[in-house]
């Protein structure tokens, strides 16, 4: 009798107020682009909506939705709940979560100062008290009587809409930095009236936003709070008062989620959206301190980089009733399935890298299916069985040998090393690069059982892949480090960034990393979390350096770097290196010599076409993909793979 089914905390049904909810998991809320310009959800967001209830979440929750185009907004293609003339877009939405027997929430939400300015149509921003935000709109206005009675009636008139449309529920963003957390913060909060100065004060509009709310949907809908247990930067809410204010709001609301930091500031948004740096389920010691709390009295949630196996953890120990994830959907929507059959070894790990975010819709970067309609949204037996050989066993070769297997076709893949996954080997090794590792395991895995015939140590040539007479060949030979001509660079002090962050060359002391993409500044970090005393240098300006990353990801990196003392050189050109360190030239033609004991060579990759070039005449059906066609990141490489896999 097969065991199945190790996550009883997880499956076990929730009651939140009058509903039922049958399982422990909801799915966090993301924005996702999927909107006309008219902000009415496409076809391919209703899409989006029954992928996310096919999951078997027991809760889904459509991003961030501004209630009001003047002052509300804080990001562009955010969904339109504001008007009765489009109601029937939201309807089908409700309508394609009932499907999978899932409950649709919405996420409400005002920006306060963290409006858009690109975004905004009234002439002010309002909030709390007029402080704009560096980059965003610099005209804002403290909020008055009028606007409180309001921006309480747009929430409470919105929630009304989505009850009125077959929403299950709302959700109530006051974290982040948001509209409530702007009144909630003595950060943002400096008012002298009786919406300002003491806590009483502080949280008066919140909990009339929250009373509206509820009378405006009445008992049998849901009506969950976002909250930051902590909003890191100094002089914000902490969690002593966050528990204050939530044995005041419990009485108007059913459920409460706990994440962390601002999405309105630039030195802490990556604490609300946490990125590979950050340890997984980092939220999970706030949650407990509300969840323990014996004057609280409704369930708690959580949310922050977690897996299905720490969320039976959470809930089994009492740090929460339930569980938020969005990002590990995304890359494997089988994950609750596979878990709950006894499989999570089969789970498709996520990388946190934020591709998914900031791509124009929602993408992922190990999940070239995720966002797409039609014939790339699964995949699809072939019409007709074909023979396809693989050359090379990387990132792409792997996601084309797993996806032409899946589509019914023989597939034999030849890889010149002893081991699949390519590059990865060398990338995973980094300190914090433990989801890759993870990814890269579980990527080695599934292709050597996948079904494919793999020939590792056979290095592919013409007349190896002719002999197995293929009706299709896929290149996904990859590349290699670039290796401009550096008077220097191949002195005996100095090491390729690969052997370096694979731990097959050891530096320490001083150490020059040249080059300031991706790939330079994570080495840097990773050196100087080890102690060296490092500098990057690149021909760049400081401002682009690390720019291969998101946005999210990106500013965590630059941040960690600083904290680690990186010494960061732009706009220098490396023209040579010698026992004396690496000699730089500025645009201003100045030289300067960095002493280093080891120098670090990132300076970039590039493909030898002339390797591809020895096939695209072979057979008509020849297809270049990953770094062999583009060189570029994880994200394009099995989105190109998959997709001539799919063409096949």
């Amino acid at each position: 009798m097969p065991s199945f089914n190790n996550y009883k905390h997880v499956f076990t049904p929730l009651d939140l107020g009058r509903t039922t909810l049958k399982n422990r998991v909801e799915f966090a809320p993301m924005v996702c682009d999927f909107t006309d310009s008219t902000g009415e959800a496409t076809q391919r967001y209703i899409d989006f909506v029954e992928m996310q209830a096919a999951t078997g979440v027991a809760l889904i929750h459509l991003g961030a939705t501004p209630v009001n185009w003047d002052t509300a907004p804080d990001y562009p293609s955010e969904i339109d709940v504001t008007s009765d003339l489009k109601l029937n877009h939201l309807k089908l939405m409700a309508e394609a979560a009932h499907t999978h027997n899932a409950k649709l929430s919405c996420e409400l939400v005002h920006a306060g100062r963290g409006v858009g300015a690109d975004l905004i149509k009234a002439e002010w921003g309002i909030a709390p008290t007029p402080m704009p935000l560096p980059d965003k709109y610099p005209y804002i206005r403290e909020m008055n009587q009028k606007d409180i009675e309001a921006t309480i009636n747009d929430f409470a008139s919105c929630a009304n809409r989505l009850y009125r449309c077959g929403f299950d529920g709302v959700l109530i963003h006051g974290a982040h930095g948001n509209l409530l957390a702007q009144f909630l913060s003595p950060l943002t909060n400096h008012r002298t009236d009786l919406y300002g100065g003491s806590f009483e004060n502080r949280c008066r509009f919140p909990l009339m936003l929250l009373k509206a709310v509820r009378e405006a949907v009445g008992p049998n809908f849901i009506v969950e709070l976002r909250i930051s247990g902590d909003e890191i930067v100094p002089g914000g809410m902490r969690i002593d008062e966050v528990i204050e204010f939530l044995k005041l709001a419990q009485e108007h609301i059913d459920l409460v989620t706990i994440s962390a930091g601002l999405i309105v500031d630039r030195n802490a948004f990556f604490y609300a959206m946490p990125p590979y740096f950050r340890p997984r389920g980092v939220n999970v010691p706030l949650a407990r301190q509300v969840k323990q709390c014996p004057d609280i009295n409704i369930p708690v949630s959580v949310v922050g980089g977690i897996s299905v196996d720490m969320a039976e953890q959470i809930i089994a120990e009492g740090s929460a009733d339930m569980v938020a994830i969005a990002r590990a959907f995304l890359a494997d929507p089988e994950m609750l399935r596979k878990c709950y059959r006894g499989k999570p070894e089969d789970v498709r790990p996520c990388l946190r890298c934020w591709g998914c975010a900031g791509a124009g819709h929602v993408q992922c970067a190990v999940n070239p299916q995720m966002g797409r309609t039609e014939r790339y949204a699964r995949v699809y037996k072939a019409d007709k069985k074909k023979k396809v050989v693989v050359v090379g066993g990387g990132i792409a070769g792997t996601q084309a040998a797993r996806t032409l297997v899946e589509r019914g076709h023989e597939v034999v893949l030849f890889e010149k090393k002893d081991k699949l996954g390519g590059l990865l080997h060398d990338i995973d090794k980094l300190p914090f690069k433990d989801d890759l590792l993870r990814h890269t395991e579980w990527l080695v895995r599934t292709t050597m059982n996948c079904g494919a015939d793999i020939r590792l140590n056979t290095e592919a040539t013409p007349f190896l892949v002719m002999a197995e007479n293929p009706d299709a060949i896929v290149v996904a030979v990859g590349a290699q480090p670039a290796r401009p001509p550096i008077a220097g660079i191949n002195n005996p002090n100095v090491f390729n960034v690969l052997d370096v962050d694979s731990g097959r060359k050891k530096v320490s002391g001083a150490v020059v990393v040249c080059g300031g993409g991706l790939s330079g500044c994570e080495s840097a970090l990773a050196l100087a979390m080890e102690g060296c005393n490092v500098t990057v240098v690149d021909i760049i300006p400081e401002d682009d350096f690390a720019t291969g990353a998101m946005d999210i990801t990106r500013a965590m990196l630059l941040s960690l770097m600083e904290e680690h003392k990186v010494r960061k050189i732009g706009n220098h050109i490396v023209r040579s290196i010698d026992k004396d360190g690496v000699h730089i030239e500025g645009r201003d033609w100045r030289y300067q010599t960095i002493p280093a004991d080891y120098i670090v060579d990132a300076l970039g990759m590039k493909n030898d076409r002339s390797i591809a070039d020895a096939y695209v005449d072979l057979i008509p059906d020849v297809y270049v993909v990953g770094d062999a066609y583009n060189v570029a990141n994880i994200k394009q490489a099995n989105l190109s793979a998959y997709n001539a896999a799919a063409n096949i």
